[in-house]
């Protein structure tokens, strides 16, 4: 895997660092607008290639894959252009800002057999696997609560009247994309995609949200997801069912070590050896990619889109507009 990237942000140097600890890929490219910020990045990681023109990289042969980790808006567009050239795609969350959006790009990636993947580092972890494989032990799940809460320096700017792009509609910005979405991954990850949803946010002045809780229903339990860019709090997750539970110590974009109770007895595990989160999903996407496995690629945008309609339907219950909604 030969990976170009869009995006400078602290993200991508994450990214960049977990690509360096994977076997059989590296970046040979980035992109920026300004040549002083691509050059920075691809100083610090050894990258041979600049680019300040998209176009120009997407014609690149020594790229065969996209890493895009732009503005929220921008998943979009920047991941169609890359389709269209023929290229592979790993898109950062949130995948897109729309439902047709996300629809456009997983129907372009099937008819042009190309891998697509979104950077979603819960479903890829081997301690989620492994709580996965426990769930039967629980009985029948009765509650499922998770809370991811950070509190964001961009908020200061935001309560000062500056706004940011994770607090703009015009960037499909907002608590519930940016942060909670990781909850909504784990919780549809397990059971699926809920049968209603609700979602009661805090809201700025501009109508997004800085914080909120959505509240899942299933046929036989509901599952709590609560994520704050405007306040902070230990992060967890919890699954409780009639014979035990699962107790996850951080957020779910970690999914760090978890304990299981069944009566008296209590177990703690831990399968994951990497201290950098995004390990774990480039492992998944270079062993995909390395044996041609393109259902396993679809496997995981369907349930992208399983989240995505969640999403949309968390929005519309609390009336958060983007932008890319009126296009």
């Amino acid at each position: 895997m030969k990976i170009g990237t869009i995006g400078t942000g602290v993200i991508v140097e994450t990214f960049l660092e977990a690509v360096s600890e994977v076997q059989n890929v590296e970046c040979t490219a980035v992109y920026s607008r300004k040549e002083e910020t691509a050059r920075k990045l691809a100083d610090k990681f050894q990258i041979r290639l600049i680019y300040t023109d998209v176009d120009a990289m997407l014609e690149d042969d020594q790229v065969d894959f996209i890493y895009v980790a732009s503005p929220n808006s921008l998943h979009y567009e920047y991941t169609l252009k890359a389709l269209q050239k023929g290229k592979n795609v790993i898109c950062e969350k949130p995948f897109t800002s729309t439902i047709e959006e996300s629809e456009e790009l997983i129907a372009l990636a099937k008819k042009n057999r190309l891998f697509l993947f979104e950077a979603i580092t819960t479903l890829h972890f081997p301690n989620f696997k492994r709580i996965k494989e426990l769930l039967p032990t629980l009985g029948d799940v009765k509650i499922v609560q998770c809370n991811y809460s950070q509190y964001s320096s961009r908020y200061d700017k935001l309560m000062a009247g500056e706004v940011t792009n994770v607090f703009d509609p015009a960037f499909s910005g907002g608590s519930l994309v940016d942060i909670n979405i990781y909850n909504l991954h784990f919780v549809i990850g397990l059971f699926g995609e809920p049968e209603s949803v609700e979602y009661i946010p805090n809201k700025a002045a501009n109508g997004i949200d800085t914080s909120g809780i959505a509240l899942l229903k299933y046929d036989r339990f509901v599952s709590t997801c609560a994520g704050a860019k405007d306040s902070h709090s230990p992060s967890f997750a919890v699954i409780q069912g009639t014979k035990g539970y699962i107790k996850v110590a951080s957020s779910s974009n970690e999914c760090s070590s978890f304990e299981m109770g069944i009566g008296e007895a209590v177990v703690t595990y831990n399968e994951q050896k990497s201290a950098n989160r995004m390990v774990y999903e480039v492992m998944d996407f270079e062993k995909a990619y390395r044996q041609g496995d393109l259902e396993k690629s679809r496997d995981w945008m369907e349930h992208s889109l399983r989240v995505m309609r969640t999403v949309v339907r968390a929005r519309e219950d609390a009336g958060i507009i983007f932008d890319a909604d009126r296009r």
